[in-house]
């Protein structure tokens, strides 16, 4: 018998809001957001989903939108879905759900996406010391091909993942999160020992009901106002597995989420056609509206036998994820290595944050000897398939972390040549705004 066509679940009209869609969205976790939708272990289900904005930034030449972007509102997420066995029997707080991504890609119609980075008062960058302005931008995709009219002479094949999968916190872990990043906000940057560049992006984004919409909940009611001021954001990736980003959790990936409130209440969003390790420039790997096409299964107690508590209760774990059999090949890379030495010269204690900030300096300034300006190159590794790495983090004081640009990318040879067969005089435009 052929297989069946996956139920839709939660579909999506990318001409309508956040709020206006037929199955309500949402952009927190709290455990009392009401499931949209119950599923079944073991069928094939759909989920389509807005890009992380709802649709605020547009297909144009512009970066305005990404400059005036209401940071209180991304992400807008699909779900919560209900997990049920095949007798009806709800998930249960220490089963463990498995999440296999059987097929996903952008949503027919809207094949397009967006790379930007944000102005430095509204969280900036990787290196927003360096590059404080908002920058965008646009994709347009061929299959599997995605090239973009403000980076010219680049076109590569994107591996489509969603950045957040995740399962709703208990009441408990809720107010863990809430706790800790607040007394990481109330303590202040003095307070800290990183690297410069992290010290001028916010600490933490706690949570308000500035732009919050809670899906089936009704906005204005006693109830929405006390969740809307405890769910937490949905910018970091935490022990429900959430915003981990994962470039590759593409198609044929399982993710093994615990599960803290009944019914594991799962929801997916932030599809992404391409990303590069780290998502440099946070606005960062080539955004999309998209789908996902999944299957789950419930392993009762699974959080007991296969995840171990790291931290002071047992709710201090994380997920584990398998990766997928699916890639783009690629047989010759340039890598650029960083070590924790600053741009003033100073040594840093095995940072790898500085580590890795300074091998995307390195590629950032060699590609730029390629007609590239250093903004288009910022982007480009924020979204390209790079691999990025720490190579070590024993060897005192310096950690090493480096970053591999597949060279195939380019319709240019990127690579050192002799002297006097250096890089040719070519100067792309510099069209990001």
């Amino acid at each position: 018998m052929a297989p069946l066509t996956p139920r839709l679940v939660v579909p999506i009209d990318v001409k309508k809001q956040p709020w206006e869609q037929e199955v309500p969205l949402h952009n927190r976790w709290h455990p009392d957001i009401p499931p949209v939708a119950d599923v079944t272990q073991g069928e094939l289900f759909r989920v389509e989903m807005v890009d992380c904005t709802g649709g605020q930034v547009r297909d144009d030449d512009s970066a305005d939108d990404i400059k005036s972007l209401d940071f209180a509102s991304p992400h807008y997420l699909s779900g919560p879905l209900r997990v049920v066995d095949a007798e009806g029997v709800p998930a249960s707080p220490g089963d463990l759900l498995a999440v296999e991504i059987c097929n996903l890609g952008p949503l027919p119609g809207d094949e397009w996406g967006y790379t930007g980075t944000f102005e430095r008062e509204h969280g900036g960058g990787f290196l927003t010391d360096h590059f404080p302005s908002a920058r965008k931008a646009i994709w347009y995709f061929e299959g599997i091909y995605a090239h973009s009219p403000q980076i010219p002479g680049v076109r590569f094949p994107g591996l489509t993942h969603p950045g957040i999968v995740g399962t709703a916190p208990s009441a408990e872990l809720l107010n863990i999160w809430n706790q800790r990043e607040r007394e990481l906000v109330e303590a202040g940057h003095e307070s800290l020992k990183l690297c410069q560049v992290l010290h001028q992006r916010p600490l933490a984004s706690l949570p308000t009901s500035h732009n919050c919409l809670l899906g089936k909940m009704q906005e204005g009611t006693a109830e929405w106002e006390k969740i809307a001021n405890e769910a937490a954001r949905t910018i970091p990736g935490r022990e429900n597995g959430g915003n981990c980003d994962i470039k590759n959790l593409s198609r044929g990936s399982k993710v093994y989420l615990p599960v803290f409130v009944e019914g594991a209440n799962l929801s997916t969003g932030d599809m992404h056609f391409s990303q590069g390790d780290g998502e440099v420039s946070f606005c960062g790997a080539i955004e999309m509206s998209g789908f996902l096409e999944l299957k789950c299964e419930i392993i009762r107690g699974g959080m007991k036998e296969y995840l171990t508590p790291i931290g002071p209760t047992p709710l201090h774990v994380n997920p584990i994820f398998e990766i997928g059999p699916v890639e783009p090949r690629f047989s010759e890379w340039l890598v650029f290595e960083g070590i924790s030495v600053d741009e003033s010269g100073k040594q840093h204690f095995l940072d790898a944050s500085v580590a890795y900030k300074r091998a995307v300096l390195n590629a950032i300034e060699y590609l730029s000897r390629f007609g590239y300006s250093k903004e288009q190159v910022y982007i480009l590794l924020s979204c390209c398939p790079c691999e990025g790495r720490i190579s070590g983090i024993v060897d005192a004081p310096n950690a090493v972390a480096t970053l591999a640009i597949p060279t195939a990318i380019f319709d240019q040879d990127i690579k050192p040549k002799r002297l006097g067969n250096g890089p040719k005089l070519r100067r792309f435009p510099d069209v990001l705004r």
